[in-house]
């Protein structure tokens, strides 16, 4: 397990990842090493893992995960010199159903922008966390980190820092600014973070997560809402409006187009229900 520990932090001091991302990688870790009872650790072993996961009934998106957190932990002891036959280049991830993200229709949106009690700082705050999830698109760990260095409030833009340590330019709109404002002209108690809580330290990435849900819940929305459901949402709404596939890409931090073209299918499957909807020869009759 020694080698487990070398790894999280490989992943937290130089990759750059979340406290959320390493924290699923460790319990995978843990898992399929409590698996193993000290057993030598090979392709068989790793292969009846596999069958084992199957029998509990784990989905096979879960599988999937273990299997690439596997393949991350081994591919990381071969590049240190540890091992020097990284058996898991064998071992292929199940075939997964394609599943659209989950994203807020307009009136859903409204619903959820609006709800939180702007008469108060932390209420205020809430809907300024909400604002900014939508308005920028930013990943849930990107908004924990925002420092109030990195707005630059004339271009309307903030500098994010991204998976892998990658640095890039979000952008908010005039909504957003106007919360923004209202927010900051309030005691923000020395904290160089944007968003802090009642104990005058920056809001964890948790806690951002608890505030969307509830927020949602208590507005009366009827799916599951998290901060990454938000920005499901920013890239849908900007693909529908007529944006293009490269730069909501850019602007979501994407590494590559393939992970941006998900969105397409959702505007896709819009374009249909409107077409099934409207067009005369499209009705059963």
């Amino acid at each position: 397990m020694k080698y487990v520990y070398k790894f999280l932090d490989y992943l937290k001091y130089e990759r750059g990842f979340s406290d959320y991302t390493i924290k699923s990688y460790s319990t995978d870790l843990k898992e399929f090493y409590e698996f193993s009872k000290k057993d030598t650790v090979n392709i068989e072993l790793v292969r009846k893992y596999l069958r084992y996961l199957y029998e509990k009934n784990y989905s096979n998106r879960s599988i999937s995960r273990k299997v690439s957190s596997l393949k991350s932990y081994f591919k990381y002891l071969e590049g240190e010199g540890i091992i020097k036959d990284n058996f898991m280049r064998l071992i292929s991830n199940p075939k997964l159903e394609k599943t659209l993200p989950n994203y807020l229709n307009y009136q859903d949106l409204e619903k959820l922008l609006n709800f939180p009690d702007r008469n108060n700082k932390y209420g205020l705050r809430d809907a300024l966390i909400l604002e900014m999830l939508y308005s920028s698109g930013v990943r849930v760990s990107e908004l924990a980190n925002m420092k109030l260095k990195d707005i630059d409030f004339k271009d309307k833009k903030i500098l994010v820092l991204g998976k892998g340590n990658k640095e890039r330019y979000v952008y908010y709109g005039s909504k957003c600014d106007s919360l923004l404002k209202k927010y900051l002209d309030m005691d923000h108690m020395g904290s160089p973070y944007l968003f802090i809580g009642k104990r005058k330290d920056r809001l964890n990435e948790r806690e951002i997560r608890l505030i969307v849900t509830e927020s949602a819940k208590k507005a009366g929305i009827n799916i599951h809402v998290t901060p990454h459901t938000l920005r499901h949402t920013y890239a849908t709404h900007m693909l529908n409006e007529g944006a293009d596939l490269k730069s909501v890409g850019d602007l979501l931090g994407h590494e590559s187009l393939s992970t941006t073209q998900i969105y397409t299918h959702i505007s896709n499957e819009r374009l249909r229900q409107i077409y099934l909807k409207s067009h005369p020869r499209a009705h059963k009759k």
